[in-house]
């Protein structure tokens, strides 16, 4: 069984390929479906990850909102066909960064 430390180091690692597949902006990102479906499916692994750490690092930590990555998850594998690609990419601008934010102090208080 994986522990929350390479859980939490996997996040990280989705965040960067989403941050890589973002890197040159809005436009691009709205005119590439190949970078559209990058960042979809390191989304979806990134959600899909945070639900396999432990109920004691997430009760320890209520300041992260487990239950709308769950729902995001849900959003991102049951409704592909209602996705709204604005929305992720407000997503990747606005909530990404400070959840990568919490992600780092959660991983500084395990090492």
């Amino acid at each position: 069984m994986k522990g929350d430390l390479v859980y939490l180091q996997h996040i990280l690692a989705m965040i960067s390929r989403i941050e890589n597949a973002t890197a040159a902006g809005k436009a691009s990102f709205l005119e590439s479906p190949l970078h559209q479906d990058a960042v979809l499916r390191n989304l979806h692994t990134m959600t899909e990850t945070t639900q396999r750490l432990s109920t004691d690092l997430r009760d320890a930590h209520p300041e992260i909102d487990w239950a709308a990555l769950a729902a995001f998850r849900n959003v991102l594998v049951h409704d592909y066909l209602g996705i709204d690609i604005e929305l992720v990419w407000t997503v990747v601008t606005q909530d990404v960064p400070g959840f990568k934010g919490k992600v780092m102090g959660l991983l500084d208080n395990l090492l």
